[in-house]
């Protein structure tokens, strides 16, 4: 099953009135539908990556969804997996207690449906069934391991309401850690697309006209090449990289239309921490960040300034850190190897994504917003 029927489940060994009592002041009740309209769910989204464990807790509201809780933390989940093709032991706690955490905001938060998702490294792994089953055993958590094609869409229906309507096509892009999807996504109208902040999920993959999932992400890349004290000559050398292994997707979309209004749209770290660079921003800012154009320009100038930062430079920087800097020229490394085989006027930058694309299609699939067969927001 994609999705879990969680109605009616309470934190491990509480019953549901101790459940209630657990529960920060002003939330649902965990009771069936908390005291809601009859039939409204708690959802909750789960992408575990090779880099990243993210939550985002969410319920319908009248433009899209509304998120009520959210998680992140880098868990490095696929850390040396390309060479020994397996989890490591380490990595693998780290992620449970990652994952604990995720369950406990569930659990509080009184969720019924949701779909958790695994990604590049637990497909990866010799032992990635085996961690899937260790998860479910000590959290209660069914995380589903997802194929590339999938993990492409979802990433298009998180994506999607960002693209310039005026587009004939526009290439999405997602870098992750342990893989990297590409899609070519054509023009499409604004009603049925999905938002982060809840927009609805029309037909995205009648929109996707070509798709890849590139067996590289910023993990894999630094640890192929390095990521510490990155030389011009190595990072040459890690978009040389990518752009083999893009030649074939750009093969595939030679012939649609770029148009005037032709662009590019990112979502991962890499994109937003450009932002974040770009911007000056002391402290990470999303609200800033999504939905922000940049210019080919100003893309130039922030990739020059991170390159040209020391390791503890990018450690020091706000919108990096400690957790990141051996990562982040390794993806840019990536988003120059895409830039250079789509030459764009912009790109825009999307803080949402694969979290996001799930909500809308668990909302969708339940008909929250329908109205009668026209498919429009439930008032």
């Amino acid at each position: 099953m994609p999705a879990m029927d969680l109605k009616g489940w309470a934190p491990k060994g509480l019953g549901p009135d101790l459940a209630d009592a657990q529960r920060p002041a002003g939330s649902d009740s965990a009771h069936p539908n908390g005291g809601r309209a009859p039939g409204l769910h708690t959802y909750a989204a789960l992408d575990l990556g090779t880099n990243n464990c993210r939550l985002l807790v969410a319920r319908p509201a009248r433009e899209g969804f509304r998120i009520i809780d959210a998680f992140s933390r880098i868990v490095r989940l696929g850390e040396g997996v390309s060479a020994s093709g397996r989890l490591g032991e380490q990595a693998i706690r780290r992620t449970l207690a990652a994952l604990d955490v995720c369950r406990d905001k569930m659990d509080l938060r009184g969720v019924t449906r949701a779909r958790l998702i695994a990604t590049e490294a637990c497909r990866m792994a010799d032992n990635g069934a085996e961690f899937i089953d260790r998860v479910r055993e000590r959290t209660g958590l069914d995380l589903e391991i997802v194929d590339r094609e999938t993990e492409a869409h979802l990433a298009a229906a998180g994506c999607a309401a960002l693209a310039d309507p005026r587009a004939r096509g526009v290439v999405l892009f997602d870098i992750g850690g342990g893989s990297s999807e590409i899609v070519w996504l054509a023009q499409g109208q604004d009603r049925g697309q999905a938002s982060a902040e809840g927009g609805r999920s029309g037909d995205i993959r009648s929109r996707v006209r070509h798709w890849a999932s590139l067996k590289l992400g910023v993990v894999t890349l630094a640890e192929k090449f390095g990521g510490v004290h990155v030389t011009p000559e190595i990072f040459d050398a890690m978009v040389a990289h990518v752009a083999e292994e893009l030649a074939d997707f750009c093969a595939r979309v030679a012939e649609e239309t770029r148009c005037d209004s032709f662009h590019l749209l990112g979502t991962s770290g890499t994109v937003t921490t450009l932002a974040g660079v770009h911007l000056g921003l002391l402290r990470y800012d999303r609200r800033r960040v999504d939905g922000l154009w940049m210019m080919d320009a100003e893309i130039d100038d922030a990739l020059d300034r991170l390159r040209a930062m020391s390791y503890d430079e990018r450690v020091a920087n706000g919108c990096i850190g400690a957790e990141r800097a051996d990562l982040v020229l390794a993806g840019c490394a990536i988003l120059e190897a895409i830039r250079q085989a789509f030459p764009s006027k912009r790109v825009r930058i999307a803080d949402r994504g694969l979290r996001e694309g799930i909500l809308a299609e668990l909302m969708s699939a339940d008909g929250v917003w329908r109205d009668g067969d026209r498919g429009q927001q439930r008032r």
